[in-house]
């Protein structure tokens, strides 16, 4: 049994006790632990760590816990350039593409929105969720923080906030979605690309005032929806605005000659 000493930082702490925020504190650890069975077993998911300095020098979660280590732990750094330092997985290549669990179906309609693919279904079990997330390649969005330790998922994202649009502006924040944002491009009901259509092969089945006001028309081929930019298009078009800001850094990581 050896002891080392933990620092969370930022909304990692929300996964610890109340007495374990924003503060060091000592754990004994099994011989041989690495630092992310570690982690894993304070009650941190894998998914959520970007860095990890082991008393000031940039580790991998394999790295072998031993007597005295000073372990610093850190989320995703938003703005932050964290490029000299040893990121713990790859950042995704290309366009990040979801899933998202079945109580995520709000979000999973904003992510569209903005022009993310991103599957969802309520049927989805964690068992088909996971194989999902590893098979295709996508980032696994949940609320349980169980499921994303299971082993094989690689990128995964726990949602901290309760509400869609709150949850919305965190992942923004995190991933960086702001730059790579294509508004209301796909279906919000069947993630497929929407196409522009001719309003006259519209007309028997529009509203009457909403062929009065309206020009403009998109359409899903899968399953026969139509779009137009209503007031909740401006309204939706205002929140996406509003979360593709650049998003605030959070703690640094100390320098490597400082305690965490």
């Amino acid at each position: 049994m050896v002891t080392a000493s933990f620092r969370f930082y930022d909304v990692l702490g929300d996964f610890l006790p109340r007495e374990r925020r924003g503060r060091a504190f000592g754990t004994p650890c099994a011989r041989e632990a690495t630092a992310k069975h570690m982690i894993e077993a304070l009650g941190v998911p894998h998914t959520e760590v970007e860095l990890l300095l082991v008393s000031g020098v940039s580790c991998g979660f394999e790295h072998l816990l031993r007597e005295g280590d000073r372990v610093a732990v850190y989320p995703a750094f938003g703005m932050l350039d964290v490029r000299p330092l040893q990121r713990l997985r790859p950042l995704p290549e290309g366009r990040p593409r979801f899933v998202a669990d079945a109580h995520l179906g709000a979000l999973a309609r904003l992510l569209r929105m903005a022009g993310y693919d991103t599957l969802y279904d309520n049927h989805y079990h964690d068992d088909e969720i996971e194989r999902i997330a590893r098979e295709e390649g996508r980032i696994l969005l949940t609320r349980d923080r169980a499921l994303l330790k299971r082993r094989s998922v690689e990128r995964g994202c726990y949602l901290h906030a309760l509400a869609p649009e709150a949850q919305l502006r965190e992942l923004f924040a995190r991933l960086r979605l702001g730059p790579g944002m294509r508004p209301f491009v796909l279906c919000l009901h069947c993630n497929l690309p929407l196409r522009p259509v001719a309003k006259v092969e519209l007309l028997d089945r529009l509203p009457p005032r909403v062929a009065q006001l309206h020009q403009e028309f998109t359409t899903c081929d899968a399953c026969g929806r139509v779009y137009w930019k209503g007031s909740h298009h401006a309204r939706m078009a205002g929140l996406l605005q509003g979360v593709a800001a650049a998003p605030a850094d959070v703690e640094s990581p100390p320098t490597p000659d400082s305690h965490p």
